[in-house]
């Protein structure tokens, strides 16, 4: 009898006929109960004793750390222990959704000296990513920190080398570098499915108000229940107290790094995982404030291009990204890797090749040449050129992850069973910094108008950037 695996691994298979490239799909594997998440990491079916959970602690209790918190609990073995937060809603929130043994506080500090707290998510606006990243490695506690990792460039090597002296383990927040469908494109890629890389594109857009990050803000927001000074830090520029800023801080470059810290970085990091890049070597962007003028000071169109230098896992090739917050046709987010073979498309939980070889004959126009010069034109090109009419494609394939799949929940599968097993994760701080920092970056040429020259490789800026 098929089991669910079983089925489930063959959903991932590609839905046209035609390669054998399909008996290497990554494995599937279902958790018991047909309202569990699906892994390709992790067979959870096996039992965790009690006294072998993970405990950990949510600091940064908003939108994305509770999501993220709902997802990391669906992981057997796992189990929250506190939360902090600088509004007194969230705190109150926490214990509703969590239970009333949840600890909370707004002092993050009080977190981290407890020591039955082994690991943290960490959810806080960007300009605080740092500073306390830092604080928790050197308390001992493994952390997943959200993307971007750093808020600034100088910020990286800080944190990585964070990460190498306190030996503790990091998980930078990107999921796709988790998915199935990822590592089904990472592989179709490296087998040669559309021949040698000339170009990619990507776009993440988003038309709504929410999209745009017209977060709800609380009838209660005032100095009494939201810790003002402690949001600020000593990271961002001392101002009067202000809920737009606190609940919407991601329109403010003074706490949050725009479209290409909160989404090109999504884009980067995917790109990377596939082709096994270290990120461009020159940035270009360009913009603008289109549509929501509501005291935001950064732009809510983006588009920039990069130039990526040869490596031995890939050629030299040109990245275009996107992001448009200002046009109402509906968003949505999309890579398109363009080979000298064909076409690679990744598109939510499904990727699709198309084959289709460009032939290099230069084909003719003679129709004005006379009748004898045609017909000796005629024979000596199909003499050079006797292949020109063989076809390669389009031949299409195209697989999809099982209806359900999650790869936010494989992303936090991957932290917590490096933590028990003491194994790598699959995006530690290197790898997050190689994606952030073109993404911050971004916003460097945007501002200062300028071209950004980058070493991916010792990720510093090149001094000859203009």
């Amino acid at each position: 009898m098929e089991t669910h695996s079983e089925n489930s691994r063959r959903n991932f298979i590609k839905k046209v006929a035609g390669t054998a490239l399909a008996a290497s799909v990554t494995p599937v594997m279902l958790l018991a109960g047909e309202n569990k998440p699906v892994s390709q990491i992790i067979d959870y079916q096996k039992k965790i004793a009690a006294n072998d959970n993970i405990q950990f602690a949510l600091i940064g209790g908003g939108i994305q750390g509770t999501s993220d918190t709902m997802t990391a609990m669906t992981v057997p073995g796992v189990k929250l222990m506190a939360v902090a937060d600088l509004y007194d809603g969230r705190l109150i929130r926490a214990k509703e959704l969590y239970g009333n043994d949840i600890f909370t506080t707004r002092d993050y500090r009080e977190i981290l000296a407890r020591q039955d707290i082994d690991a943290v998510i960490l959810a806080v606006p960007d300009h605080l990513h740092s500073e306390i990243g830092i604080e928790v490695l050197k308390a001992g506690k493994a952390l997943y920190c959200e993307k971007p990792v750093v808020h600034k460039i100088d910020q990286g090597h800080d944190m990585i080398r964070a990460e190498r002296e306190t030996k503790q383990l990091v998980q930078v927040g990107s999921q796709r570098v988790s998915s199935i469908v990822y590592a089904k494109a990472r592989e179709l890629f490296q087998a040669g499915a559309i021949g040698e890389l000339n170009f990619v594109e990507a776009y993440y857009d988003r038309q709504s108000a929410q999209g745009a990050w017209q977060y709800s803000l609380p009838p209660d927001a005032s100095e009494k229940t939201i810790d003002w000074n402690r949001f600020l830090s000593d990271k961002a520029p001392k101002v009067d107290f202000d809920p737009i800023r606190f609940f919407r801080w991601r329109n403010y470059r003074d706490y949050g790094t725009g479209v290409a810290g909160d989404l090109f970085v999504h884009l980067f990091s995917g790109i990377h995982f596939i082709l096994d890049s270290n990120g461009p070597n020159r940035i270009l962007t360009s913009g603008g404030l289109r549509y929501w003028n509501d005291g935001r000071d950064v732009p809510d169109i983006m588009v920039g291009i990069y130039d990526y230098p040869k490596t031995p896992a890939h050629p030299e090739f040109t990245l275009t990204l996107r992001v448009n917050f200002a046009d109402g046709s509906g968003g949505g987010q999309q890579f398109r890797f363009i080979g000298s073979e064909g076409q690679m498309v990744v598109s939510g939980n499904t990727v699709s090749i198309k084959k289709k070889k460009m032939s290099l004959a230069p084909g003719y126009t003679i129709n004005t040449f006379p009748k004898a010069l045609q017909e000796q034109f005629l024979k000596e090109y199909n003499s050079k050129y006797p292949e020109r009419f063989e076809v390669l494609g389009p031949q299409e394939e195209e697989y999809s992850a099982p209806k359900g799949y999650s790869q936010n929940y494989d992303h936090f599968v991957n932290f917590f069973d490096a933590i028990r097993n003491k194994t790598k994760v699959v995006e530690d701080t290197t790898f997050g910094f190689r994606a952030a920092a073109p993404a911050l970056l971004s916003n460097t040429s945007y501002f200062e108008k300028k071209i950004v020259n980058w070493n991916p490789k010792t990720m510093v800026i090149d001094k000859a950037s203009r």
